[in-house]
């Protein structure tokens, strides 16, 4: 018998007291504590939480959520690629584009481009760890160019995010060593899906890369995202991803190598997660998951571990 993870919600009602700080580690009746916001109504605040406790019943899991980057696909092993045909990095390239597009039609300084485009990214960051959004290319190049008071015609302007998005289809990704074996021996034991942060290639790509390694076959249920208008950890994109697998969250395992998104993520849903330093170890000295995979041949053995415990 091992123990579920369930999350509930309530909520506290305490006065205000101006410069206090509500410390959730002190509610000591659940194992852990997912998110708190509060707000002011009546004298009183009120603090809205989502708890996680543990209920003495197993729970089996039945599926398997994938992150792509540094997960699926070695992230950045495109560049010597594209050095060996002689082309600047993605970064240098993507400024190179607005630059071109924008002297189309009107005089205008590398050095600006870069700034701005500098800025956006900074700004990009910000809203992505902290507001869990990641705005897609289209946002962020209309940010841009208003920064720059600069505009493009429709078309041209569809054309840049098109280049944009699809860059990382001219020169591929590698795939991470052994997740195709990995994913054959999965399938027909688990349903599986995908759940990713959309970076510059939005999920319509992700999904041609998937099918270009001929590993797209394997998954039935994709969270992007770009289209769901959230990112990890937002509880929001592991239960659309139990959703569309047709299963309870606590009944998936997720596998990705980032702590904060693909580790404390899946835990705010009472869901299983498992650190994967196959590509890259961010810290599995310290982690908090589940388990560590560190060879994708080792997986299906790991899964089979965790419905044991």
């Amino acid at each position: 018998m091992t123990n579920r993870v369930s999350a509930i919600e309530t909520n506290l009602w305490a006065p205000v007291i101006p410069g206090l700080y509500f410390d959730p580690s002190s509610i000591d009746t659940f194992s852990a504590v997912s998110y708190i916001t509060s707000l002011s109504r009546n004298g009183f605040l009120v603090v809205r939480i989502r708890l996680r406790t543990r209920l003495t019943e197993r729970t089996v899991i039945r599926a398997i959520t994938f992150d792509l980057w540094d997960t699926v696909f070695i992230d950045d092993s495109d560049e010597p690629k594209r050095a060996a045909q002689g082309l600047p990095t993605k970064p240098v390239e993507r400024r190179n584009l607005v630059h071109q597009f924008l002297e189309r039609h009107e005089p205008i300084s590398r050095e600006s481009v870069d700034l701005a485009y500098d800025t956006v990214d900074a700004a990009f960051r910000q809203v992505w760890y902290g507001q869990n959004v990641t705005w897609t290319v289209r946002e962020r190049l209309s940010v841009l160019l208003k920064g720059l008071k600069r505009d493009l015609p429709a078309s041209e302007l569809d054309e840049l995010i098109r280049l944009h998005e699809e860059m990382e289809l001219v020169f591929r990704p590698d795939l991470a060593s052994g997740v195709a074996e990995a994913l054959s021996r999965l399938e027909g034991k688990y349903r599986i899906g995908v759940i990713s942060d959309a970076i510059f290639s939005p999920g319509r790509a992700l999904r041609q890369l998937l099918t270009d390694y001929g590993i797209l076959k394997f998954f039935s249920a994709f969270v992007f995202s770009d289209e769901i208008g959230c990112s990890k950890p937002n509880p929001a994109a592991f239960e659309a991803a139990a959703k569309a697998l047709d299963v309870e969250p606590c009944e998936i395992a997720h596998i990705g190598d980032r702590e904060l998104k693909d580790i404390e993520g899946p835990h705010i849903v009472g869901a299983r997660a498992i650190l994967c330093t196959v590509v890259k170890d961010r810290g599995s000295e310290k982690t908090k998951a589940d388990a560590i995979c560190r060879n994708f041949k080792d997986l299906p053995a790991i899964m089979e571990d965790l419905n044991k415990l």
